[in-house]
C-alpha cells in the first residue's frame, strides 16, 4: 500500500515543521553514492561513480565549489571523515580502501595510505578513532577490520550475501552488518577475533541501511521490504518493532540523539521524521491458520472442510493491530496505527478497530518531500543541517532545525 504524505504538522513554537532546502550541489558526471558534511565547516566531500572524490566549499556567492577534486584508480563507493584528526577514508569499487589527510585550508589532500581490503565494492566503512580500526563491509560478503596505524588486517567475518551497510558502537565494540538476504550479523570485535552474538532476521528485503542510538541502544535499520525495523539491542529480549510509512525501498538513515527523532530516507521522493521519544508497540506475529480466527469460515486450501460445508474458501488476511488470521468480512476497517509503525491505514479485524480511539490515531512522524530518490543521508546534529544524496546526481542541503527541536 502505498504511503499517504501527511501535511507537516507544527513545532512547540507554532512554525510549521518541515525542511527547507539551502543549497544543490551538482556537477558530478555519475552516480553520487555519498555525501558528509564536515564539521564546524560549511563543506561536503562527496564521492561518486565517476572515480572522484570531491571537496566541496562554500564561496562568497552561496553556492558550493569544488576546491578539490581527486581522480580514484577506481569507482568512489563509500567514504568517512574523522573532522578532530582529518583524516579521510575513501571506499572503492575494486575493494581497496584509500586513506588520505585533509589538509587545514581544505585545498590539499595528502595520501597516507592503501587498504587491500576487498576483492570487490567497498559498500560501506566506518573508522574508529578511539579503538584505531578501519572497518568495512564489502560486495565480496566479506566485513573485515584493519589497524590504521600499521595498516594491518585484523580479521574478518564472512556473511552469507553482499555486505550492504554497517554500524559500530565504540564503546563495546559491537559491529552490526547488514546484508543482501536481509539478516543483520551482530558481532562482538576483540582485537583479532570475533564472537557472532546473533543474527537479526526480520526484513523480507535486502537490509540498505544501519543507524545506531548509542544512548539506548537501539539498532534501526532500512531495506528494500519498504520498512525500517527498530532493534533493542540493550535491552536483550528481542524486542523489535517496525515503521512503516514509505512506499519504496528505505535507503538513508541517521538519528538525532538529542531530539531523539529518527529521519528516514526513500526512493519514492520522501523523507521520513519518527518521534523516538514516546512508546512503541511492538508488531505482532501473524498466526497461521486454515479458518478465520473469527468466523471460522475456511480458507481456500481447507479443502476438507470446504467440501463438508458445501461452501467455497476464502482469502486469508491478517489484523495489523492483532495479529489474527481473518477472512476479508471479518477485516472489512482499516486505520492506521502510529504506535505500532503503521502511519497509513492498514487492515484490522472488526472486533480490533472498536477498541481504537481517536488519541491513538495521533501521528508519531511526518513525511516530506524532497523531490529526489535519496540513497544517503548525512546528519550535523549541532548545526541542524541535513545533506541528501539522490539518484538523480544531486545533493541537496537542508536546515533541518524546525524538524529537529
Amino acid at each position: 500500500m502505498a504511503a499517504e504524505i501527511k501535511p507537516s504538522n507544527t513545532n512547540k513554537q507554532g512554525n510549521v515543521r518541515k525542511p527547507v532546502l539551502l543549497n544543490k550541489l551538482e556537477g558530478c558526471g555519475d552516480t553520487v553514492n555519498m555525501a558528509i558534511l564536515i564539521p564546524r565547516e560549511d563543506g561536503v566531500i562527496s564521492v561518486s561513480d565517476d572515480k572522484t572524490m570531491r571537496v566541496w566549499l562554500k564561496r562568497d556567492t552561496g553556492q558550493y565549489w569544488p576546491s578539490i577534486c581527486h581522480s580514484m584508480p577506481s569507482e568512489a563507493a563509500s567514504i568517512d571523515f574523522n573532522g578532530e584528526t582529518r583524516r579521510l577514508f575513501v571506499g572503492l569499487d575494486n575493494g581497496t580502501i584509500s586513506e588520505f589527510i585533509l589538509a587545514d585550508d581544505f585545498n590539499k589532500l595528502s595520501h597516507v595510505r592503501d587498504y587491500l581490503a576487498h576483492q570487490n565494492r567497498v559498500n560501506s566503512l566506518k573508522f574508529s578513532l578511539a579503538c584505531e580500526w578501519v572497518l568495512s563491509c564489502s560486495k565480496d560478503k566479506y566485513f573485515q577490520w584493519h589497524c590504521s596505524e600499521t595498516g594491518r588486517r585484523l580479521g574478518g567475518y564472512q556473511a552469507s550475501a553482499w555486505c550492504l551497510c554497517l554500524e559500530f558502537d565504540e564503546q563495546s565494540k559491537y559491529a552490526f552488518v547488514g546484508d543482501y538476504s536481509g539478516q543483520i550479523s551482530v558481532l562482538k570485535i576483540k582485537d583479532t577475533t570475533f564472537e557472532l552474538v546473533i543474527t537479526l532476521k526480520g526484513h523480507s528485503g535486502s537490509v540498505r541501511c544501519l543507524s545506531w542510538d548509542a544512548d539506548r541502544s537501539l539498532l534501526c535499520s532500512g531495506s528494500f521490504d519498504q520498512s525500517v525495523i527498530v532493534w533493542d539491542i540493550g535491552g536483550k529480549q528481542g524486542t523489535a518493532f517496525e515503521l512503516q510509512g514509505h512506499h519504496d525501498k528505505v535507503q538513508g538513515l541517521v538519528y538525532a540523539q538529542s531530539a531523539k527523532q529518527l529521519l528516514s530516507g526513500s526512493d519514492d521522493c520522501v523523507l521520513g521524521v519518527w518521534n523516538m521519544d514516546t512508546k512503541r508497540i511492538e508488531t505482532p506475529e501473524w498466526t497461521e491458520s486454515n479458518i478465520c480466527m473469527k468466523c471460522e469460515a475456511p480458507f481456500f486450501w481447507n479443502v476438507r472442510k470446504m467440501w463438508e460445508e458445501k461452501i467455497m474458501g476464502n482469502r486469508q488476511h491478517h489484523c495489523r493491530k492483532c495479529g489474527k488470521a481473518v477472512c476479508a468480512k471479518c477485516s472489512s476497517k482499516q486505520s492506521t496505527l502510529p504506535a505500532m509503525g503503521y502511519e497509513y491505514d492498514v487492515r484490522v479485524c472488526d472486533d480490533c478497530f472498536v477498541t481504537i480511539k481517536d488519541e491513538d490515531k495521533a501521528p508519531l512522524a511526518t513525511f516530506h518531500d524532497v523531490r529526489h530518490s535519496v540513497v544517503h543521508m548525512n546528519l550535523d546534529e549541532t548545526r541542524k543541517l541535513l545533506i541528501t544524496v539522490g539518484k538523480d546526481r544531486v545533493m541537496k542541503l537542508w536546515d533541518v532545525s524546525s524538524i529537529l527541536y
